[in-house]
């Protein structure tokens, strides 16, 4: 993928955030943008008329966007403030409330390298007390798909490798959940809700959580991976809106992300595949996210207990 392409593809979806700032960013109402890159979402909140607005960004990007303001002719409204979000002891001009929240948060899987915690921050501290958060809602969803084909050619390779058994380095490939684009035809269960996320409500320790599922199957296939997607809503706008990383949905830069069973499922249609999936921040680089995955299944034709361990990093 060129960067051209990445920057549409991660740029495509914004459209949702126009229309949802145009409906209900009104004059004299001042918004924060939280990580707000290259000010892409500010000027959106500008344009809908927004008396102030400050992007708050750490990276080096904030000087890039402070340009890209700039040249916009938007310098007048949006004030770009280079730090961490936990670091602003107050805001400019002796503003002690915003009343919109809006926020680019999502990361893989949802969770990973996410600025959910920070948003929080944000909403805790700032947000006026009948303030409105953009988005504010997420789910993340679960299903299996069949993946023989990549799991040879890129997991189960190691097993044999020019003659030599190197079956250890296969167990570390499994390992690491694979971010990926999943084809819809390769889908052989329901989707299942794993977690619902309401922004005005979420608390830090919520994101370190355990569920259990249960997976139906849709035809008679094999599973090598569960995958999971996510969607995205802003339900405060008149008119509900929002966006999906499905297999079945537009393609997006989050894609999906896949975990790779150790042994295949064969599965026949309407039998269920249970298990417990749990997600926490890694204890020593909190960037990164632990998972674990236990499956148990009994088909017809196949039995798997699996208890396996992931980690994003």
């Amino acid at each position: 993928m060129t960067s051209k392409d990445y920057y549409f593809d991660s740029y495509a979806h914004f459209g949702i955030h126009e229309e949802m700032l145009k409906d209900e960013v009104r004059t004299n109402k001042i918004v924060m943008d939280v990580g707000s890159g290259t000010g892409i979402l500010s000027m959106f909140a500008a344009r809908a008329g927004a008396t102030k607005v400050f992007a708050v960004e750490f990276s080096k990007m904030a000087t890039q966007s402070k340009k890209i303001i700039k040249d916009n002719q938007m310098d007048n409204v949006i004030e770009v403030i280079h730090s961490k979000i936990e670091d602003i002891a107050e805001l400019p001009g002796g503003i002690e409330q915003v009343d919109v929240i809006v926020s680019e948060w999502m990361g893989y899987c949802l969770f990973y390298e996410s600025m959910l915690n920070t948003v929080i921050y944000a909403r805790d501290k700032w947000l006026a007390p009948n303030g409105i958060l953009f988005p504010d809602k997420a789910t993340l969803y679960l299903c299996a798909i069949e993946d023989r084909q990549y799991k040879d050619e890129k997991i189960n390779w190691w097993d044999n490798v020019y003659g030599f058994n190197m079956a250890s380095i296969r167990q570390l490939a499994i390992t690491e959940p694979l971010v990926d684009v999943v084809d819809r035809g390769q889908v052989v269960t329901d989707n299942v809700v794993l977690k619902e996320v309401d922004l005005y409500t979420v608390q830090v320790s919520d994101l370190a959580f355990e569920t259990l599922f249960a997976l139906r199957v849709i035809r008679n296939d094999y599973v090598q991976a569960l995958v999971t997607f996510f969607t995205v809503e802003f339900t405060k706008c008149h008119k509900r809106v929002g966006f999906s990383t499905a297999p079945d949905c537009k393609y997006t830069h989050w894609k999906q992300t896949v975990f790779y069973l150790y042994e295949s499922l064969t599965v026949k249609k309407n039998e269920e595949i249970h298990g417990t999936f749990s997600v926490a921040p890694n204890i020593r680089n909190p960037r990164d996210l632990d998972f674990r995955m236990q499956i148990s299944f009994q088909g017809e034709l196949c039995e798997l207990e699996e208890d396996n361990t992931y980690i994003m990093h």
